[in-house]
């Protein structure tokens, strides 16, 4: 069973090709890693499935089905009922996401409250439970803080838990460790698979980081240029890739030598 579906996607900004004829799918539980270089469409991808591509971006041909529903063709008003508790997004840098003079709490309740007549108690519950499952040891000092009290990793990993609060089927991950050091990287990281284990969540996982895909995805999409180069499960495409391009960007991660 199909959760995402991408068939034959075109996307456009002020009429300039961003994405080219990019099609794949995402089963319940999958972690699909979409891989490529700055600027081949990886973004731009998750994006579309939002709504999130701005005045200037269009899907111009092609669609994105999600549970039947043809994303790009609904109205504004179906597509708030359906980012949050459907489709969750982490960004690239999750700080920038919050409001800075509010706390963490208030800004996730108002994001609950959105979509569901809950109180304040029960969001303190929902929420303090969920930090604790994501491994988080003080979940009340976290709800009581603003952003800027939180170093880049914890904001990150608060990214995690704001966009799983509502528990979505679908999580769509935008590059969501590149701004991290490695140590942090990992705990990032190992967040979003407790996230797939104890949800059964899906992901699309973005990032120029064919080391991570690699560590993490259980199929793997490689773009360039806005175009698939190469499509398929992560031991086919790293171990035995059949483009050119594919090669080249395994050959250039970096390997430590013993002299």
């Amino acid at each position: 069973m199909e959760l995402l579906r991408y068939d034959h996607v075109d996307i456009s900004y002020n009429g300039v090709p961003a994405i080219q004829d990019v099609s794949f799918t995402l089963e319940p539980g999958e972690i699909l890693g979409i891989v490529g270089e700055s600027g081949c469409g990886k973004s731009t991808l998750l994006k579309a499935a939002m709504g999130l591509l701005g005045d200037q971006g269009l899907v111009t041909r092609g669609d994105i089905w999600y549970k039947g529903l043809n994303l790009p063709d609904l109205p504004d008003k179906v597509r708030r009922t359906i980012n949050g508790p459907e489709l969750g997004m982490i960004f690239q840098n999750a700080g920038t996401s919050f409001c800075p003079i509010r706390t963490v709490g208030v800004q996730l309740y108002e994001a609950l409250r959105e979509h569901e007549a809950v109180s304040k108690a029960e969001f303190q519950d929902r929420a303090l439970a969920l930090l604790d499952k994501l491994g988080f040891s003080n979940g009340m000092r976290i709800l009581q803080s603003y952003p800027f009290e939180l170093s880049g990793g914890m904001q990150q990993r608060v990214g995690i838990a704001a966009a799983m609060l509502l528990q979505p089927s679908v999580l769509l991950a935008d590059e969501p460790t590149s701004a991290l050091d490695v140590s942090v990287q990992k705990q990032v990281l190992e967040e979003m698979l407790l996230v797939r284990k104890t949800f059964g969540t899906a992901i699309v996982l973005v990032s120029h980081n064919i080391s991570l895909i690699g560590a993490m995805a259980d199929r793997v999409l490689v773009l360039k240029g806005g175009k698939t180069i190469e499509c398929g499960t992560v031991q086919q495409v790293l171990t035995s890739p059949q483009a050119a391009y594919t090669q080249a960007l395994l050959a250039a991660v970096p390997r430590l030598r013993r002299g």
